[in-house]
Order: structure tokens, then sequence, then C-alpha cells
């Protein structure tokens, strides 16, 4: 410290994040940092109010925003702040999702080639070589003469998808095959590889999940549509009931689900009655899943296993978070993606690991 304020290598590194005097210098010349007083010896001196804006600038740089947006969000009124964030926010989002769909196409593309079967695979040479391509075509939009003569195979034989996910999925040898066999399935439910780095498993949910579902505990659901696509033949040999929270067979949407978990009071007494040890698939309405976290808060029910991958934009991240942090075994997948598809897939995936294919008509003839 000299004097009543900063020097500038104070400032850099009371701010952190890799941030130099060089850096600071540059952001003088743009006008996003205001120059700042002297000290008698010529040295810059800031304050805390300098630091403030630094953080910011770092802080938004971080977020993706050029420095010519930064300027504009620091500049603006206070009154018109929030509505001039919220516009650079959005048009950041949607540069970003341009971004991410141009990645897409060229992953689709290389899922495509890659994930062919040996049946599918023509030569291996000819494969290289539209790899080659791949950048370009993907960037020019010609995609479809990519696959010409590539196709020739698949109508002669059914597609090998364990084959395929063996060359597709990241590295997972260090997981249980328990967890192999169930993040595959979540890919094989939604079609998208990258779904794997968003899984979260916590709180021993496999383990926890074998003995519960091995006790025959019971199983509840939020909406009828994740009923429908539960294994219901295995959960009715290994004794497990079956529960809707939710019981309205005309919810076919996130946004209806959601509505009606607000509109009817029936579900609070279902909650509230569940039985210790069941376990519990969300896949539509996130705000299930909260009143869910905060039913096991005030320890007001006690799951042995709850499965949370509802669908949202701002309370389903949530949701996820808490569930997270709760202390239950859960499995979820973090941020929007989910739905009840998944639910349901997750779900089947560990009650298939304990018994095998069981004849339907034993289970429609209880």
């Amino acid at each position: 410290m000299m004097g009543q304020g900063l020097t500038i290598k104070e400032l850099t590194d009371s701010v952190g994040s890799d941030i130099t005097p060089r850096m600071v210098r540059h952001y003088h010349q743009l006008g996003l940092m205001p120059q700042p007083e002297r000290s008698p010896s010529n040295y810059r001196l800031y304050t805390d109010r300098d630091v403030q804006r630094l953080q910011r600038i770092v802080a938004l740089k971080q977020q993706g925003f050029q420095l010519s947006h930064i300027h504009k969000l620091l500049e603006a009124e206070p009154e018109a702040e929030q509505a001039t964030l919220m516009a650079q926010l959005q048009q950041q989002y949607r540069a970003i999702i341009g971004q991410i769909g141009q990645l897409r196409q060229t992953a689709s593309a290389l899922e495509g080639l890659l994930g062919r079967d040996r049946h599918c695979q023509t030569t291996q040479a000819e494969v290289l070589a539209q790899l080659k391509l791949l950048d370009v075509e993907t960037r020019l939009g010609g995609l479809d003469k990519l696959w010409c003569g590539l196709d020739a195979q698949v109508h002669a034989h059914p597609e090998a998808f364990q084959e395929s996910l063996q060359r597709l999925l990241p590295d997972l040898s260090d997981r249980s095959e328990i967890e192999i066999d169930l993040l595959s399935k979540l890919v094989l439910a939604c079609g998208d590889v990258s779904l794997v780095q968003f899984v979260r498993l916590g709180n021993q949910a496999l383990a926890a999940s074998r003995t519960a579902f091995k006790s025959g505990c019971p199983v509840v659901v939020d909406v009828p549509t994740v009923r429908a696509a539960i294994d219901l033949p295995r959960l009715a040999h290994l004794g497990c009931s079956v529960q809707t929270l939710i019981d309205n067979p005309h919810i076919a949407s996130a946004d209806a689900a959601e509505q009606a978990f607000w509109q009817s009071p029936d579900w609070k007494d279902r909650l509230q009655k569940l039985p210790a040890g069941c376990a519990i698939a969300i896949g539509y309405a996130p705000s299930v899943l909260l009143a869910v976290c905060e039913a096991i808060q005030q320890q007001m029910i006690q799951p042995a296993l709850v499965i949370g991958m509802p669908i949202g934009f701002s309370h389903a991240p949530a949701a996820k978070r808490k569930l997270m942090e709760s202390g239950i075994p859960c499995i979820t997948v973090e941020g929007t993606l989910g739905g009840g598809l998944l639910a349901a897939t997750a779900l089947n995936a560990l009650v298939e690991s304990l018994i095998e294919r069981p004849d339907c008509h034993c289970y429609l003839s209880k």
C-alpha cells in the first residue's frame, strides 16, 4: 500500500484470476477502467471501487462477453442496468447457441462415422478419407454428400448399438459395470453422448438402490407418463408396488405437470404419506422435486433413492442442486436436461441389473 491507494500490482493481486498490470493498462486505454489518481512519485493509486470494477470486468469476461459489450454494461445507468444486462445476456446466449449448433453438427457427423458398426463401414480407408473433409463439409452445410456411399449397408442388418457406444462413450474404465450400463442406457434413451458428463450419482446411489429394490421397496413417480415407461413386470417380480403423486392421465408435458402440481392439493397428502425406504422417480415437474427435497429436509419423508430428472430452466436446476445436497442417495442430470423417459430409463436400468426379464404373463395374471 502506498499513501491512500493500491498500486497497480496490489490491485491485480487483490483481484487475482491471472490479471496482470499490463491488462489493467490496456483496460485504461479502452475506457473500461477509469484513469486513477497519481501519487507524488507518479504511481497509479487505486481504490476499493476500482477493485470492484475490475472484478466485474473479470467476471463478465469469464462468462464470454466481449470487451465492447462489457464497456456498455459498465456504463449503463443504474435504473437501466438490469434491462441492459438482460439484453446483453440474451445477445451472448444467442451467439453461444449458434456456436453450439455448429459444434453439434460436427459432433453429429463424427458420431455418424465413428458410430458405424463393422457391417456399415464399407472400407476403413473410405471412412478416413471422409473424415478429412468433415470440418469443411459441416461448415459449408454439404453434409448430404458426406454420407453418399456410406449408407449402403444400413438396410441389411440391425444396428449394433453396443459396438457403436464403445467407440463414442468417453473412458469409463474407472466406473462400475452397473454404472456403465446405466450411462449407456441413458445415452441410448436420448441419442446424446454428451449427456454422460452431466449425470450425477450421489451418496452411494447404486448400492442403496440395489438394497431397496431387493427388499421390494415401493416406487413413487410424479406423473402417469413416467409410470407408463417403467418396467412394471420386473418391479412386480421384485414385489415393488407403484404409486403416482399427480394422478392425472391427461398430463403429457412438463408444463402440464407443473401446473397440476400448483393447482391440485392432492399430491401434498400423498407426498407426506410416502413410506420410508421408497424409491422416487421424477421426470416432469421440477416443483415436485423441490417439494420432495423440502420434505426430506424437514424429515417428513426418508426415501431410499430419488431419481430427479425434471426438465426446466429455473426450478429444475435449483431442485437438482438441492437434491444433491440432501444427503439422500440420488441420480440426477445436471442443469436443464432431463425428462420422463430418462427418469424411467434410469430406474429400469437399476431394476434390470437385479433380475432377468420376467415372463410378462406372470405379471398380468397377478
